[in-house]
């Protein structure tokens, strides 16, 4: 069971575009030693939709061997159905410890092809599966229950932000699993999970995806330990200094979720390089903005 900051790194591009493996050892070893709960690879943050099989693999083997085993590591998997069983099976053979299931290639998909979809994939590897409901795959009450059933099924992450239906799958869910007694977890995956955690958590969804640990683990630690610990004041005090602007930034450009980490993991001191198209990287005053963010989060700490 994962526990703590969850941590995505960003797919480190040289300038010609090529994905910089020295450059993602780094940045994924630094992540590991600031103390999360568990790597996500290759993933949203990572870019996986912009990979091919053969950089997803080498992306994939360079994080475990990051790691070192000292937390899980995820990798994505996701796309048509044939190429989403092929990045499961090349996870497994890479050493991830499990897989996070993106959603399938442009069609709109209904609940039961998103159950046949899941099972189709989970059956490829004995991987633990988290299911990542957004965009083009999302789930009812039914259908989330139903794939928690699933053998290797061990999460659902809810990238909607739609909190009526959370608030409906995470009982139907747990009633689904009562009699099993299997153990299951929900995460809140949006982007800049932080500003509507406290909302998440009111629903019984503890985890979530923190893209800020990949630039600035200090202030999502930080603000982690405000919420395990009740201390709403330095919430609200992060919230107001750091998170809030972080998300006025990134809704500027569709893309930006990425773009805005790619830039923080650079200011960090790992050359993290341009995003691949269609996305777009943020702009240098842009960039002088975030950094003037980052500060304001760290003054608040040093508070």
């Amino acid at each position: 069971m994962l526990e703590g900051v969850l941590f995505f790194p960003v797919t480190p591009f040289t300038a010609a575009g090529d994905v910089d493996l020295d450059a993602l050892h780094r940045h994924v070893s630094a992540g590991a030693d600031a103390g999360p709960g568990g790597v996500f690879v290759a993933c949203g943050t990572g870019e996986f939709h912009a990979l091919d099989h053969e950089e997803f693999a080498a992306v994939t083997r360079t994080a475990v061997d990051a790691v070192g085993g000292r937390v899980p590591v995820y990798a994505g998997a996701g796309g048509a159905l044939g190429l989403a069983r092929r990045f499961a099976r090349t996870a497994a053979e890479a050493g991830a410890d499990g897989l996070l299931l993106m959603p399938p290639y442009l069609v709109e998909s209904p609940a039961a092809g998103l159950v046949a979809y899941t099972r189709a994939v989970g059956r490829e590897t004995d991987l633990p599966l988290i299911v990542y409901n957004r965009a083009n795959a999302r789930f009812d009450e039914q259908s989330a229950a139903e794939v928690a059933q699933l053998p290797t099924v061990v999460g659902f992450k809810d990238g909607t932000g739609d909190l009526d239906l959370v608030a409906r799958i995470v009982p139907a869910v747990r009633d689904a699993l009562s009699a099993s007694g299997k153990s299951f977890q929900f995460f809140n995956g949006m982007p800049t999970a932080e500003a509507s955690q406290l909302a998440y958590r009111a629903l019984g969804v503890e985890l979530y995806s923190s893209a800020a640990f990949a630039f600035a683990p200090d202030i999502s630690l930080a603000f982690h330990r405000a919420v395990e610990e009740g201390d709403q004041p330095r919430i609200d005090a992060l919230q107001r200094a750091f998170f809030h602007p972080l998300v006025r930034l990134r809704q500027r450009v569709p893309g930006y979720a990425v773009g805005l980490v790619k830039a923080g993991v650079t200011l960090a001191g790992v050359e993290a390089g341009p995003v691949r198209p269609p996305l777009t990287s943020l702009t240098e005053p842009e960039i002088e903005e975030l950094a003037g963010v980052i500060a304001a989060g760290r003054a608040v700490l040093a508070g």
